[in-house]
């Protein structure tokens, strides 16, 4: 059966138009959920959860392939970008060549295209035509990013345009990457090609990398963090790596949620990258995070790696494929989102760290130049499962802005733009830890999220301000001395150590790492972020 007369009328003559992609088989451009998921589960690419949800395998790749992304080093763009293992220089040459192996390949396949935004102002969207071989993917998308009104199709022409070939294999000997799997941009044609790796991420992480390449030169800081504002227009964000809480401690039914995962603050407030969420699953609650789990039991929503039984059950907790299990849906699809996806000046800024270690305490008050140094150090503990190849424990890192996988630009051209941004508005920061207590991984156990809720609601409201606060002889945070519904053993992380001895020398350890990681940022800032540094070693 053919779904074409669900293609977005009138729409452009060839869909395919300014791809470099011939049709040789059948086209469905701009289909709708219900068209997607029909044609997906022809093709067998998933089944549906009891629910009506679309359950979906993502082969070896269960997360990003992290060495496998590269970049055009072509000269309208090779003196901005940062290079290193974040950015891979790819040769023009070779990039070309990736180019059009993939588009000949593309050209023998059923062919589904979207045609969406990036980015909630329309002063600074990007356009993005989808060119995939996979309905689930192109439903993903159509979940992720935002939808253009149907009028708007009509004269559609793609800003940044993504090649997406999952079962194509690159080959390192002709294509100049480095396995058979290849995420490759290039700036300068604004063309992406993902090849080799069916997760899904990957073709909503290289739109964010186009968004933080394009952005600071116009005066607007992309973040990878979550957003959502108050009853008085109060607008907070969750800067966080996966894993830290920024989709569930977001998801707040009292504060209408702006996204979960990427944004932009410039002259005009916040807005959002996307149109969609991109939440982890694995035992998710329906007590702890009801809105989350509503959106991943309904049909629309997309579920990779999401363990079901013979009659579509799911089983949440069950990690047999990964434990990066992820849902995706639209925005819409949480009660209370902001529909436009745009907000006003922050009021706070929270940075979250999921502490392996089990030393940092539950939330503490930044100064602004404390706020730098810890968007620049961007510590937490990765969770198994988000990237490929990380083992079965979490593991104690430092990602820079809280996203340097996604940072084609240095580090301090962000940092910069936040501490200016703090500095002009005067934001409230706030560290909060969502990993360990009363013992490193292993020996303590998890932040409770309901005292995360209220030590978040009372920095929030801005009850916190009022409290006492000491100083911790470690790393030099605020800490507040009491905060209702939240026991005082938890406020302090040595208190919760029965092993106060281990709880200092695991601090003094944890130091040695921020201070070797600063190495590379302190030529870079200024004397005030330097002195924070200077304290905490």
């Amino acid at each position: 059966m053919s779904f074409d007369s669900a293609i977005a009328k009138p729409h452009h003559a060839d869909p395919l138009h300014g791809t470099g992609v011939r049709a040789g088989r059948k086209v469905h451009a701009n289909l709708t959920p219900p068209a997607l998921v029909a044609e997906a589960l022809r093709r067998h690419e998933g089944t549906l959860s009891a629910d009506g949800a679309l359950m979906v395998r993502t082969g070896v790749h269960t997360g990003r392939s992290v060495e496998d992304k590269f970049i055009a080093d072509e000269p309208q763009t090779t003196n901005d970008i940062w290079w290193g293992k974040i950015n891979r220089k790819l040769a023009p040459e070779k990039f070309a060549t990736l180019t059009a192996r993939v588009q000949a390949y593309l050209q023998g396949q059923e062919l589904f295209i979207q045609d969406l935004y990036a980015g909630a102002d329309p002063a600074r969207r990007v356009r993005v035509r989808l060119v995939t071989t996979y309905a689930w993917a192109a439903l993903f998308a159509r979940n992720m990013f935002i939808r253009p009104p149907e009028a708007e199709l009509a004269d559609f022409e793609p800003d940044y345009v993504i090649l997406h070939a999952p079962q194509f294999h690159a080959d390192p000997a002709i294509d100049g990457v480095r396995t058979s799997t290849a995420i490759a941009l290039s700036f300068a044609q604004r063309l992406i090609v993902i090849a080799g790796t069916e997760y899904a991420g990957e073709i909503k992480k290289s739109i964010f990398t186009v968004m933080n390449w394009k952005l600071p030169p116009a005066g607007v800081l992309p973040m990878h963090c979550s957003a959502n504002i108050g009853a008085d227009g109060d607008v907070a964000l969750f800067f966080g790596l996966s894993g830290t809480g920024k989709t569930t401690l977001s998801s707040d039914p009292a504060r209408p949620l702006i996204g979960d995962d990427e944004h932009g603050w410039g002259p005009d407030g916040v807005f959002n990258f996307e149109g969609g969420c991109y939440a982890k699953v694995i035992n998710l609650s329906q007590e702890a995070e009801p809105e989350i789990w509503a959106a991943s039991h309904r049909f629309g929503a997309v579920l990779e790696n999401v363990v079901g039984d013979a009659h579509g059950r799911l089983d949440l907790a069950d990690k047999r494929h990964t434990e990066n299990t992820r849902s995706c849906y639209p925005v819409d699809f949480i009660p209370n989102a902001v529909l436009s996806g745009r907000g006003g000046m922050p009021r706070n800024v929270v940075m979250l760290t999921a502490d392996a270690f089990g030393v940092l305490p539950p939330i503490a008050k930044l100064s602004p130049a404390q706020a730098m140094y810890h968007f620049l150090s961007g510590y937490t503990a990765r969770v198994a499962g988000t990237e490929k190849g990380m083992g079965a424990e979490p593991q104690a890192t430092f990602s820079t802005c809280f996203g340097a996988p996604f940072l084609p630009r240095r580090p301090e051209v962000y940092g910069q733009m936040l501490s200016d941004l703090i500095a002009r508005h005067g934001a409230d920061c706030w560290l909060v830890n969502t990993g360990w207590s009363g013992g490193q991984y292993g020996v303590g156990s998890r932040m409770a999220i309901r005292h995360t809720r209220a030590l978040l609601r009372a920095a929030l409201d801005g009850s916190l301000a009022k409290v006492a606060f000491r100083r911790d002889p470690f790393f030099g945070l605020m800490i507040p001395e009491s905060v209702p519904g939240v026991p005082a053993e938890v406020l302090d992380p040595r208190q919760a150590w029965a092993d106060k001895a281990a709880y200092d020398a695991t601090a003094r350890d944890l130091l040695g790492r921020f201070e070797k990681n600063f190495h590379a940022f302190a030529e870079h800032v200024g004397d005030d972020v330097k002195a924070v540094a200077l304290k905490a070693a």
